[in-house]
Parts: structure tokens; sequence; C-alpha cells
């Protein structure tokens, strides 16, 4: 065994109560270099009467290593443990203290949880694994009061530009709700709604006023409580990191300069407040001179944004924040704000915009998920031809090693959004990959999100061109698109084992771009069948028993001699099912 390979820690995603009665550890070896790792566990103060051995799962691998994973559920809430991993002949002893060829009597030197603290758990909302998000822009979705439209307003299905405007607003919501529910998504992301100057509205001026171009902070409360009323949760996006240049306290500083008593509000790095050959003499979001970037260490720029964070949660009744730019601002604002929002309501769900590894902010004291960006780059590389199947499952489940198991079951997953082009103009406008790409969202650990109009075959580059107006004439809608998309939302809100059940690849080759993986419960088992090739294909895989039918059209399916056969057309899918109990 490459013993430098060995790796746990007492903590983090290695060992973590997944709930008040479990804890889950994780070890990571070598890739294939390992035959078996045991959790040696028991209690520290009775190891005789609870002492346990529990055979660990390997349930992901990437490029260079193995990770496997067990559940334990200690008597006491404690739990003392020692690793023994086994390659071959050769046995070892992974503890506290080092790697040991002999195992020492407990309790010295073993590793240790001390304790399942309530308080410490990191608890995720419930309804949050079972949500299946629609992204909405406002300004390009419906345009339902024409008395509210911006001066110079463009008609509707124009080329979005970076500075135009088509009307949307939320009565153009309100009036298409329906069409949402009938769609089957069951939660609203919002971008910002807030008083604004632009059409993306993320430069605020007013952070407690909805845009009058969208209507008024009643409509979206008749909105919210509409969207209640048929099971859709509202977010809404928090931008926290800047505002709007025309924000009256940047305004006042603009003003007065240093002798403004809004200066600490800001990063200022020199006066007069200006900009330079580009660069602004103050912090801003990039190097754009309109969004100057908050203090958040300021207790009154603090004290002012988590009033409105709680505002929304307690007046309008939303049901989360998107934090936009969540990166850059410090980690003791999103603790403070974690707390703010969650007194407000505990059910509230809470996504940070991190585009890159997120664990720091996801060990219960800030976020419960983040935009999975990594996920979908992952994804579209893989189905856009970018990747082999053995690489494509070593991504995967690097990305599910990445977080605890209760983040994984919640983190924002999305394939497309308003920053980067749409997802068939990513994938070519080639509609068979764009499912196949859709299906793995839909069969995999997190919470889903469609960006407004990928259901009905919008295309676009990047920004603006991605914020095109949504297309509402059914004649210029891709209904067999909208109709698989609708299929796939219906099957995994049908299905737990879908939405919590255990991920596993069955089968990935090198060289070949074909993928079998399975998604279970208790209850339920299904295998998913992707030919990921421009060539017709085969796919055959052991199957124990004879009960498999197809999920999506309820037809039977039946392996010959213990080996299930899949034919299946380039870029195609199948997904079959068999009952557990």
């Amino acid at each position: 065994m490459l013993l430098e390979a060995l790796y746990h820690v007492p903590r983090d995603k290695w060992a973590y109560a997944y709930d008040a009665e479990t804890i889950h550890l994780r070890v990571r070896t070598k890739r294939d270099d390992v035959d078996c790792v045991v959790a040696l566990t028991g209690d520290k103060y009775d190891w005789d009467h609870t002492y346990y051995e529990i055979m660990m799962d390997k349930t992901a691998t990437d490029e260079m290593f193995d990770y496997w994973e067990a559940a334990v559920r200690p008597k006491y809430k404690r739990l003392c443990y020692v690793f023994r991993i086994s390659a071959g002949s050769e046995i070892i002893y992974m503890l506290d203290n080092g790697i040991r060829s002999e195992c020492p009597p407990p309790a010295g030197h073993y590793y240790e949880f001390p304790y399942i603290h309530g308080n410490d758990l990191f608890k995720v909302p419930e309804w949050a694994k079972d949500a299946v998000f629609y992204q909405i822009m406002v300004e390009r979705f419906a345009n339902g009061d024409p008395s509210n439209d911006p001066e110079g307003t463009e008609a509707w299905g124009g080329t979005p530009q970076l500075n135009n405007f088509f009307g949307g607003d939320l009565q153009g919501v309100l009036d298409h709700l329906e069409d949402l529910q009938d769609f089957g998504i069951n939660a609203i992301y919002f971008t910002p709604l807030f008083l604004s100057p632009s059409n993306h509205k993320y430069d605020i001026v007013d952070y407690k006023k909805v845009d009058p171009h969208f209507g008024d902070n009643l409509l979206l409360k008749q909105l919210v409580e509409q969207c209640h009323q048929k099971g859709i949760r509202v977010m809404l996006d928090a931008v926290f990191n800047h505002c709007s240049d025309k924000f009256p306290p940047f305004q006042d500083v603009l003003e007065k300069g240093e002798y403004s008593v809004y200066k600490d509000w800001f990063h200022i790095n020199s006066y007069p407040v200006q900009v330079i050959d580009g660069i602004p003499t103050y912090d801003t979001f990039g190097f754009y001179g309109d969004m100057p970037k908050f203090n958040t260490a300021n207790p009154e720029v603090k004290n002012y944004l988590l009033e409105v964070a709680e505002y929304w949660i307690k007046e309008i009744k939303v049901d989360g924040w998107r934090l936009d730019v969540a990166n850059e601002v410090d980690h003791h604002f999103w603790r403070d704000f974690r707390e703010v929002v969650k007194n407000a309501n505990p059910d509230a769900y809470i996504v940070g915009e991190v585009w890159s590894d997120s664990l720091t902010w996801l060990l219960g004291d800030q976020f419960d998920s983040v935009m999975n960006y990594p996920f979908s780059g992952t994804v579209l590389e893989f189905f856009n031809g970018g990747m082999d199947g053995t690489t494509f499952e070593h991504r995967i489940g690097a990305l599910l090693m990445r977080y605890p198991q209760q983040t994984n079951e919640v983190v924002f997953n999305l394939l497309g959004s308003h920053d980067p082009p749409r997802l068939l103009t990513c994938v070519g406008e080639d509609k068979r990959r764009l499912k196949l790409a859709v299906v793995f969202l839909f069969t995999f650990m997190g919470t889903p999100c469609i960006y407004y109009g990928d259901e009905i075959g919008l295309t676009g580059n990047e920004d603006p061109d991605c914020r095109k107006c949504m297309e509402w004439d059914k004649a210029k809608q891709d209904l067999e698109l909208y109709d698989f998309y609708r299929t796939m939302i219906a099957l995994r809100k049908e299905h737990k084992a879908l939405r919590e059940g255990r991920f596993r690849v069955l089968q990935a080759c090198e060289g070949d771009a074909c993928i079998v993986y399975e998604r279970n419960d208790d209850l339920l088992h299904f295998t998913i069948w992707m030919n990921n090739t421009n060539d017709v294909r085969t796919l055959s895989h052991p199957m124990e028993t004879d009960d498999w039918r197809d999920a999506l059209t309820g037809e039977d399916v039946v392996p010959e001699n213990g080996m299930m056969h899949i034919p299946l057309e380039p870029y195609d899918y199948r997904i079959l099912c068999r009952n557990l109990q």
C-alpha cells in the first residue's frame, strides 16, 4: 500500500454528524491499492460492550484516490474509532497518531468524535431535497403590465443588449404561475428584484424596494402568497457584496469624500473618489465603477444588510436567499447572516454563488448550498465529447467527496444560468446531447435548477445573449423538448430514490463515453444507461434479478442469463427501475 495516500481527519467532510444519531466516516486511499477498509468503532468509556466492526463501502473514485465511507450509529452519541486497511496479506491500522502494523488497545490514540451536539448539527431544509427550481430573470420573462415599462422599452423578443429593456415584470410572472405549476417546478429563484438602474438589477439603489418597473412590494407579497398556495417556494437574490453607485450612502461619499459619515461603508483607497484609467480609487465588483464594494466588517453596514435579509423573510415570507459573489464577502458576515435568517425562518434555504470548491462555507455555520458550477462544467464537458466515461466517473466522484452528504443532497445543480451561454448553445444545438445532460441532472444527487426558456429551446451565447426574452408563442416553442423536461421533473418528484438515494457508477470505460449508474434507496432501485457516442451501442451489465421495468413506459425489461443488454441509438438513454419491497 502507498501509505502516503492514506488520509482521514476527525472533522469536516471526513467525520461529521449526518443527523442526531448518525456519524459518517470517510477514508481516502490510493486508487486501486486497497482491498477493504474496516472501521473498528466503540465508546471509549465502554469499549467492550459497544465494540463494532463496520465494513466501509468504496463510494467514489477519482484520478488518484479511492474514497471509502460508512455510517455509524453510536450507542451513546460518542464515537472512538480506528481503521483497519487491507491489501492482500498486508494489514495496517490507521490511528489519530499515525499508521501502525498492529492495533494498540483502545482507546489511546484512536480517532474521536466526542459527542453529537444537536446545536452543532448541519441541518439543511428538508424541502430543498424535493425542490425543482426554475430561475427567472423577471425583466425577460413576461410583460404583464405595460404601464410600468421603462422609458425606451423595446418590443418583446428583440435582441438583448447590455443596457436595453423589454418590460418584464412581476405581473408577468403572476400571469404564468399556472403554466409553471403545470410544468412541474415547485421552487423559483428570482434574480434581483430591487430598485436598480440596470436591466439585470445587480447594482441596487434601494434594498427594501421592489423596482417600480417590476411592480411594488405588495405585488411581490401577492406573488409569493400565490406561489405558496400552489406549493411553489420562492428564493430571492441577495447582492450584499456591492451596491449601485447611485446607492444614497455612496452618493454621499462622492459628494463629501473623506468627510462623509458613510466613508467607512466602503473600501476607499484614496480621495477624491473617482475612476482613473478604468481603475476606481475604491474597491468594486471587478473593476466596475458603478458597483462599489461594501465593507461588510463595518457594524453599520452589517446591521443594514442583515435587516434587509430579515425584512424580506419576515414581511414577504420568501423561502430563501441566493447570495451573489458570496466568496468575496467575509465569513464573519455570513455567519451572522445565517443566524439572522434561520431565526426568522429555520426552513430558509441559503445558496452561495461560489464557482469552485466551497467546503469552507458548507460546514453548518454559513450556507446550506452553493451554485454547483463545477458540476455543470463537468457534465457539459462530458456530454460534449470532452472526456471518456472513466474520466467522467472520476470527476463526479471527486465532486461528491467535496462535501458532507447533507450538502450533496441539496447542492444547487444547474446546467445554465444568466451568466454562461444557453444550454442548447453549449451542446452545439444537439438536442440529443442536451437530453443526456438533463437526464443526468434529474437522476443525480442535489437540487436541480432549470434556467427559464431552456425547456422550450431558447439559444444564446454569453451575456447578454443568454438573457433573451421568454418565448410564449407555442408555435415557436420546442414542445417536444418541453414534454421531455416535464417528464423528467415528474419522474424525479415521484421517486425519493432519485432525490435522496445512493449514487454509484456501475460501468464506465476508458476511451469510451458510455456509462451506466444507479440510484437506490430502501424502496426502489434505478439504473440509468447512456450512450454518449455517435454510434449504435448495446450496453451490458450483470443483473441478478429479472424484475426490471422501463421507468418511463412501464415495459418489462428482462436480462438474459444474469446479464442485462440494453441497445441504444447514438446519444440515447434508458432508465430502468425495480421495487425492493
